[in-house]
């Protein structure tokens, strides 16, 4: 077998791994459960599946399949998002009013696409055609943190509160974290950007020098405790802590605390909403505080007396360490508790940082 038929047979095996993934992810919901759009922002977990599946349809079999009959003709305008040279698409607010096609329909979607799509892999491709196979699979595992981001919101959404997942992770921190640590960068004129042979989004290119001021960065993440420390300190109620336009969205939408947070009844101790349901402050009170804005990261900092770091410092930073840590595989789906040690911690996988 020559290197080029293993290395399709190897990307075949591949993007047949991300595609049962996404569906592995949604096993727990029911038909239901999978048209809710919980806000505007959100998608239906049915339309990620369609979507997805639309993408690998629309710029692979539909160009470089001979004789590929797509499965059917509206769909390529019934799950287009944003894509306008392609098609006029629905509004995005509208994807719950999709009740048709049907859940068992998108499945049969699916599998058309997928036996089309592993055939063409499997018969020597194109450059192209590997190339956008790649740029598809970093696509759908993009929609599958979006998947995972919009089932939380939408049974958070329900006044019963469903679980996703009764599998047990323990969220208790097995020791006591040490203080926070801070690793000094020298700054100076630095180099940001992708620096690889392999796939990268185009916003992270091209490479490019910038120049950076001396910068530290704190060890580990804000976590839930440090948190509340800012919140039982006025934090929520301190306008000079925010910036302007923050201060006035927190009092717009009556923040008093992260999302996924609350009280229930008169009780006095937080809970917080995971994908394993309502979990008592106390067994996460270590794990890195999430779901907070933009305008709230800023604030607790200010209420700490230090900033958030540049997209860039954290670049800089982050390109000194080898990609591990609590990423989808380690089957988690939360935050890791945080324990603090000797450099920067906890860079990959937890939470998107401000």
């Amino acid at each position: 077998m020559s290197s080029i038929a293993t290395a399709s047979n190897l990307l075949a095996e591949q993007f047949c791994s991300v595609r049962q993934q996404s569906e592995l992810l949604c096993g727990p919901l029911t038909p239901e459960d999978m048209m809710v759009q919980s806000c505007a922002e959100a998608s239906p977990a049915k339309w990620h599946l369609a979507h997805t599946t639309w993408f690998f349809e629309t710029f692979i079999l539909r160009e470089f399949a001979s004789g590929y009959q797509s499965y059917h003709p509206d769909f390529l305008w019934l799950f287009n998002s944003y894509y306008n040279a392609v098609s006029d698409q629905p509004e995005k607010k509208l994807r719950a009013s999709f009740s048709r096609p049907s859940l068992d329909d998108v499945l049969a979607y699916r599998r058309h696409v997928d036996a089309a799509l592993e055939r063409l892999l499997r018969e020597d491709p194109s450059e192209e055609v590997e190339r956008r196979t790649v740029l598809g699979i970093n696509h759908e595992q993009q929609h599958q943190e979006l998947l995972l981001t919009d089932i939380k919101h939408s049974l958070w959404s329900n006044p019963l509160h469903p679980v996703y997942s009764h599998t047990q992770v323990s969220f208790a921190n097995p020791g006591n974290p040490i203080p926070m640590q801070w690793s000094k960068y020298s700054g100076g004129l630095v180099e940001i950007g992708y620096d690889g042979d392999g796939f990268c989004y185009d916003n992270e290119l091209p490479r490019h020098r910038i120049y950076l001021e001396p910068f530290v960065l704190g060890s580990g993440l804000v976590s839930c405790a440090e948190y509340l420390a800012f919140m039982e300190d006025g934090g929520y109620q301190r306008p000079e802590l925010w910036l302007s336009e923050g201060w006035q969205t927190a009092q717009s939408q009556g923040w008093r605390a992260p999302l996924y947070w609350h009280k229930e009844n008169d009780a006095n101790e937080w809970s917080v909403f995971t994908l394993r349901g309502n979990v008592a402050f106390r067994e996460i009170e270590n794990t890195p505080v999430c779901h907070v804005s933009y305008f709230e990261a800023d604030a607790y900092a200010h209420w700490a007396g230090n900033r958030l770091p540049t997209e860039s410092e954290w670049e800089v930073a982050a390109s000194q360490m080898s990609v591990n840590g609590n990423l989808l595989e380690s089957g988690a789906l939360h935050p890791a508790a945080t324990e603090l040690s000797a450099g920067l911690q906890q860079m990959f996988g937890d939470v998107w940082e401000w």
